[in-house]
């Protein structure tokens, strides 16, 4: 077993029947690994972006981007201040049938880049398939995508090249009371 994963299994958590992953941004230790392990599969692919989904995907994206030596693209959810031209999906219904509009700025991906999206959880893949679609839009490579928990179908995981660092088998689970 990773350090990272040990790490994220201990840390992880339900609280009123939700998944908890903040406590391993909490921990200084927990936090490095995990963003080492984010980064690791894909530090000789030649990443030249990293992808972050607001709002957890800012946090651990920007991270690995410091990790890998590459800049940061935040993808942004809703209606927040975005200037310039943008790349926009509205991504599938999630697990809770709701759909996000995401929008990326056109000038911060270009051909040349071949882009990683980091998020701390994959469930249905519909997100990281709108940032797929922007991604390559803009004229940029798909890298793949790394996560912390991973849920997707093996089909959905295999072509959005999900790695994770556990696998929603793997958590505890909830004993319906925390």
């Amino acid at each position: 077993m990773s350090h990272a994963r040990g790490l994220v299994l201990e840390r992880f958590r339900w609280i009123g029947g939700h998944a908890d992953v903040w406590q391993v941004f909490r921990d200084p230790e927990a936090l490095a690994a995990v963003v080492r392990e984010l980064a690791g599969p894909f530090r000789e692919d030649g990443v030249t972006a990293v992808c972050g989904i607001e709002s957890r995907g800012f946090l651990l994206g920007a991270e690995v981007a410091v990790e890998l030596g590459v800049g940061f693209v935040a993808v942004r959810k809703g209606e927040g201040i975005f200037p310039g031209k943008k790349a926009t999906r509205c991504s599938y219904p999630d697990y809770r049938g709701t759909r996000q509009e995401l929008r990326l700025q056109r000038t911060a991906v270009g051909p040349g880049d071949r882009v990683l999206l980091v998020d701390d959880w994959i469930e249905t893949g519909s997100q990281a398939s709108a940032v797929r679609s922007m991604v390559e839009e803009c004229g940029g490579q798909w890298a793949g995508c790394s996560v912390i928990v991973d849920q997707t179908a093996p089909a959905r995981r295999a072509n959005l090249g999900v790695r994770s660092i556990v696998t929603a088998t793997e958590l505890p689970a909830w004993d319906g009371q925390s």
